[in-house]
């Protein structure tokens, strides 16, 4: 195991970013930049040992600094949607962006937490942890939050990103990691090849807008459906309202097991290099994207990216939970701790 530092480039201000790459016995590397926490590479063996980066994004910081897919980003204070941009937590009303129609994405485009610097900390020979101090009003949100997310690559193949927050006010804070995942290589074209498994039988149906109705809706007999691995493309475009709405895949599956218990979220895999991905969480929710949405854009080492490159599984609350108190909520409470764990695991299948 090791960990390294290198330059990744300047912002148009001058301001200098650093690249973090952490090594595993096994040749797995990932690599996270400390300007916005960004996952920059992942290099992953397939069933014959060659090592590819599975995930979309740019050579340097300044391709960071636009990236309006998000790819690789830490997202906060709240990943997802707000309906009508405003939420009232302790009788209070706060409004917040309006930056997605009439409702409020990810927070803040300009000035998310994927656009900004943390700092770095080396942990070990395995780990590094990035914070950063959001002030009591940011992007529109109460409390003074202070955050972490630290990037861990086990020698078991494993990728787990730890999230903590702490806050001296009631907030809102629902952090997750958005980064774009195709296991043929990132520079491999469509991902809509590649299987997936959900481990949920329900969803949170949403309007026009992508902002949930507070329902839930059983997926059996519907496109939605992925209890077993199926092929993502098969049914992305069936006549649908849902997937109308989402321009193909892109909406919250509810996860099958108890709150709060770290458990499987889902299954990606590749047939064509043999890799496969399973995701585990303790959240309550996956996002999951198919990249409908994707604008053509050059990438790494000049690649370009296109609509369904690549699919997201997010982790996270529920979209637009503060809105609905029947979904659990993502209030972290003034002067608690909030922590939370993802992990991305790598086998051959």
């Amino acid at each position: 195991m090791s960990v390294s530092i290198s330059d990744f480039g300047s912002l148009k201000d001058g301001s200098k970013a650093s690249l973090y790459t952490i090594t595993n016995k096994n040749g797995l590397k990932a690599e996270i930049t400390d300007f916005g926490a960004n996952l920059v590479r992942l290099f992953v063996p397939d069933r014959n040992g060659k090592l590819d980066d599975v995930v979309l994004g740019f050579d340097d910081a300044e391709g960071y600094s636009e990236n309006p897919s998000y790819f690789g980003s830490t997202i906060g204070r709240n990943a997802n949607r707000i309906g009508n941009a405003s939420f009232v937590l302790d009788g209070v009303t706060y409004k917040l962006d309006v930056n997605d129609n009439e409702n409020n994405l990810h927070s803040s485009f300009e000035d998310g937490y994927n656009k900004r610097f943390f700092k770095a900390q080396i942990k070990g020979e395995d780990s590094v942890c990035f914070s950063l101090s959001s002030k009591d009003g940011d992007q529109g949100f109460p409390g003074n939050l202070e955050m972490s997310v630290t990037y861990t690559l086990t020698d078991d193949d494993e990728l787990v990103l730890t999230y903590t927050g702490h806050s001296d006010k009631d907030t809102i804070f629902n952090p997750t990691n958005h980064s774009y995942f195709n296991l043929s290589g990132h520079d491999s074209g469509s991902a809509m090849h590649c299987r997936l498994m959900l481990n949920s039988v329900r969803l949170t149906p949403v309007v026009d807008g992508s902002i949930p109705t507070g329902e839930y809706m059983e997926l059996e007999g519907t496109p939605f459906d992925f209890k077993e691995l199926t092929t993502i493309g098969d049914r992305i475009d069936d006549k649908d309202k849902l997937l109308a709405i989402g321009k193909g895949y892109d909406i919250n599956y509810v996860i099958d097991k108890k709150e709060n218990e770290y458990g499987l979220a889902g299954i990606l895999a590749d047939e064509k290099s043999g890799r496969k991905i399973t995701v585990y969480t303790d959240l309550p929710g996956v996002q999951f994207y198919a990249g409908n949405c994707i604008k053509t854009q050059k990438g790494k080492n000049g690649v370009t990216y296109k609509k369904r490159h690549a699919v997201c599984l997010e982790t996270q609350f529920y979209p637009d939970a503060i809105n609905h108190p029947n979904f659990p909520q993502p209030v972290l409470k003034a002067n608690e701790e909030f922590k939370s764990v993802t992990t991305y695991k790598f086998e051959v299948c």
